[in-house]
């Protein structure tokens, strides 16, 4: 895949990965080949969780012990609205709608549209590790706090299983900067308890 794309997507792919392995190193891994495996999900060295995000401009990764952390989601987009209302009704929910219509009245700065397709984004790649399903975009619903930054999924199926419970959403964190919208997941074992 990666050798059939073009040279900016393939440069893309290489510094997401170089993030990522500084990343590992800085939790003592040796550098290693990051594989893509199942859906194109980067196969993580045993003992660790992970996501990695890029973007026009911005490439990220963040890594974990899986004994602290079950699971991340990281996605980075561009502040820009979806490329068209088609993708809009593909993602967002009669009841998200309305939360969009008045977060673009509070603050009409950012492109919420786009960090709730960026919520979207890093619940799925929380999720996906801990099911090896897919997760449509309208199997959860989001909620945006635009004051603490923070956002909530909530599952509309049933959630995955962990430490011998269901989980019935996910809870994360978003950022507008410099023309991008970052967003991140991260579930800790602590939290579990």
């Amino acid at each position: 895949m990666v050798a059939q794309a073009v040279e900016g997507r393939r440069r893309e792919f290489g510094t997401v990965r170089h993030c990522a392995r500084a990343a590992l190193g800085e939790l003592g891994f040796a550098p290693a080949p990051l594989l893509p495996g199942e859906r194109g999900a980067p196969r993580w060295p045993d003992g660790v969780v992970g996501s990695m995000t890029h973007c026009r401009g911005y490439r990220a990764a963040a890594v974990a012990r899986d004994a602290d952390v079950v699971t991340i989601g990281l996605d980075a987009e561009p502040d820009e609205p979806l490329p068209s209302e088609g993708v809009a009704e593909l993602i967002v929910l009669p009841e998200e709608r309305v939360m969009l219509r008045r977060l673009a009245a509070q603050q009409p700065g950012i492109c919420w549209d786009r960090l709730l397709f960026s919520a979207k984004e890093s619940v799925y790649k929380a999720w996906f590790p801990l099911t090896g399903c897919w997760l449509d975009f309208t199997e959860a619903t989001i909620r945006i706090d635009p004051v603490a930054r923070s956002f909530t999924a909530r599952l509309l199926v049933p959630g995955p299983l962990v430490a011998g419970s269901r989980m019935a959403g996910f809870d994360g964190s978003w950022l507008a900067r410099d023309g991008l919208l970052v967003t991140a997941v991260a579930v800790h074992r602590n939290s579990l308890r």
